[in-house]
């Protein structure tokens, strides 16, 4: 079975949106990830650093996903990375009302003897030294190695170091907004050619509920946002996304340009479930039938038959 190793942060979250708040939940990237990844029946790990805190249903939950959750280094007596966060009432924005390291602060990851020769590696948004230090511990090179990364690591304190970590994986996934911030060009087109220059040879830009961009070289794919009725909690959605990108990358095994418009619109299909509840609760609930049933609406959304006169 094809191996997808993963590296992100697990985290407790408190959210508040106009439908609600929570107290503290799971969250982080690398359950969303994981979560979403899940759905392509592979095999997985996530490489990561909780507190003495961390519930054990919550990995349990994980588990029982064909997760394997033995990278999670547990700290004794330390406390996991928290964040709080409040959606405005267009759920485009938000604010951060508290973020706590915790562990994470000082985290050295660890990759599993078992994963260091993955063949799909996704690195989710942490501190690019960290993400550097994952590729440096794998035995074999893999096929695909997937980066996540935010605006935060784009300020002068990190810029070098994220500018070396892009130069070493194949694929990058990023916001519009941070795709303009990182290249210095407002253009999605000219800043994923600039982004592509530094090093990957695939970059991919979300675009929230206007669908995603792919590009490669010369050529373009864009896929929609299945458009809903209701959008109640967005957060994860774009880890989501990346795990569905990776997970059917590493189902299949075919890292052709052709195959990562499957992969894209896979990945927009698991996204568009995670809004619908807060947190990662509608992941974890997600059965197969509901996922290819969302699937043919894609399908029906985007082909037509252009006539040509």
């Amino acid at each position: 079975m094809s191996k997808l190793l993963i590296v992100g942060s697990v985290a407790f979250d408190a959210i508040e949106t106009p439908f609600g708040k929570t107290d503290k939940i799971l969250g982080g990237a690398a359950p969303y990830i994981a979560l979403s990844a899940s759905n392509f029946n592979i095999s997985s790990a996530i490489v990561s650093v909780v507190g003495e805190d961390f519930p054990q249903d919550y990995f349990r939950t994980l588990e029982e996903k064909n997760v394997d959750t033995s990278a999670i280094e547990v700290v004794k007596g330390g406390k996991t990375f928290f964040w709080s966060g409040k959606y405005h009432n267009d759920l485009n924005s938000r604010d951060t009302l508290d973020t706590q390291l915790n562990v994470l602060a000082d985290f050295n990851p660890v990759v599993p003897d078992t994963y260091k020769d993955a063949e799909i590696v996704v690195l989710g948004n942490l501190n690019p030294l960290v993400q550097i230090s994952v590729l440096e511990q794998l035995t074999t090179k893999p096929k695909l190695a997937i980066l996540d990364t935010m605006n935060f690591w784009m300020e002068d304190a990190f810029i070098e170091d994220l500018r070396r970590i892009i130069s070493m994986v194949d694929v990058i996934t990023i916001n519009d907004e941070e795709a303009r911030q990182l290249s210095g060009e407002y253009s999605l087109v000219k800043a994923a050619r600039v982004i592509e220059n530094m090093g990957p040879k695939y970059v991919v830009i979300k675009k929230g509920e206007h669908g995603a961009l792919l590009f490669h070289k010369e050529q373009i794919f864009f896929a929609p946002a299945l458009p809903l009725e209701e959008v109640f909690d967005p957060t994860g959605a774009g880890d989501t996304f990346a795990g569905g990108f990776a997970g059917y990358l590493t189902k299949t095994g075919d890292i052709s340009f052709e195959n990562m418009k499957n992969a894209i619109i896979h990945a927009s299909n698991l996204a568009s479930f995670c809004v619908e509840k807060f947190g990662t609760e509608r992941m974890e609930n997600l059965d197969r039938a509901e996922v290819q049933k969302r699937l043919q609406q894609f399908k029906e959304l985007t082909q037509f038959e252009i006539e040509l006169s």
